[in-house]
């Protein structure tokens, strides 16, 4: 198994650290132009935990940092996520700048002038139609993210599918995408499901039980491999090899997580705002 070229440089793929946090993020909105229906960043806005903007992390020996890991990035405007990626530049000029968006807006325009700053582009993309994209996510996008995922190949930035895996809801989907990432020469970044509105995500199909299960992601991963660089979390493997290590492999098949979440908060300091 692979980890995310996301999660290099990140405490939770790291087996010797006890209680890892994820590596430094700016964050710019926790506004989006979209509303997915499993998204954290909804729920934290709604409840009130959504974090203010500004840069939450470690400011020593700093080797990534992500913007955006609550929100759409550029729904605050090119401008401003080119300003902020420009300063964190200037402030650590070996770091690697990853942009976590939902792609709507990474167009053309915006691709070649990010490009002077990101290493890496991580596009969430779950659903391989057209008319699942607009269920899901209460947008008919999905042409214009396909037009700037193309756009996004051809560019000096490595671009990431970043696809959460649904039992019961795109689980043809994700060979479809698998498929869409080879063509484009992309990685794609298989997470597994946190379930904020249990209610919501079954009423669109979504298998708990098959959530819930850890080789059921394994197996999925493993099948998806066969079709193009596929990856998983990190902290996932870390946390899979201690079991293996502990209790032996056939173990895995008889323990679930628990994919029920509450409301998501930050466990990193704010240490400044540019």
């Amino acid at each position: 198994m692979l980890p995310a070229t996301h999660c290099t440089h990140c405490q939770g793929s790291d087996e010797s650290i006890e209680n890892p946090v994820h590596h430094p993020t700016y964050e710019i909105t926790p506004k989006c132009n979209l509303n997915c229906i499993y998204c954290y960043s909804n729920v934290a806005l709604k409840k009130g935990k959504a974090p203010l903007p500004g840069y939450y992390g470690e400011t020593d020996d700093v080797r990534s940092i992500t913007l955006s890991q609550y929100g759409e990035p550029l729904v605050a405007g090119i401008d401003e996520v080119e300003r902020i990626a420009r300063e964190l530049k200037n402030m650590f000029p070996e770091v690697r700048l990853d942009l976590q968006t939902n792609g709507i807006l990474l167009n053309e325009k915006a691709i070649k002038r990010l490009e002077k700053y990101f290493e890496l582009a991580m596009v969430s993309l779950d659903v391989s139609s057209r008319e699942k994209y607009a269920r899901i996510t209460g947008f008919d996008g999905f042409d214009i993210l396909m037009e700037n995922l193309k756009a996004l190949s051809k560019s000096a930035i490595k671009g990431v599918i970043r696809t959460v895996y649904m039992p019961g809801i795109n689980d043809r989907d994700v060979f479809e995408l698998a498929e869409i990432a080879g063509k484009l020469n992309m990685e794609m970044f298989l997470q597994p499901l946190s379930v904020y509105d249990k209610e919501l995500m079954e009423g669109h199909g979504l298998d708990m039980e098959r959530t819930e299960s850890i080789v059921e992601l394994v197996e999925v991963y493993g099948n998806l491999s066969e079709i193009a660089d596929v990856r998983i979390p990190g902290c996932f493997i870390v946390n899979l090899k201690k079991i293996e290590k502990d209790f032996g492999r056939e173990y895995i098949r008889m323990i679930r997580r628990n994919a029920l979440a509450e409301v998501p908060e930050i466990r990193r300091e704010r240490k400044f705002v540019l």
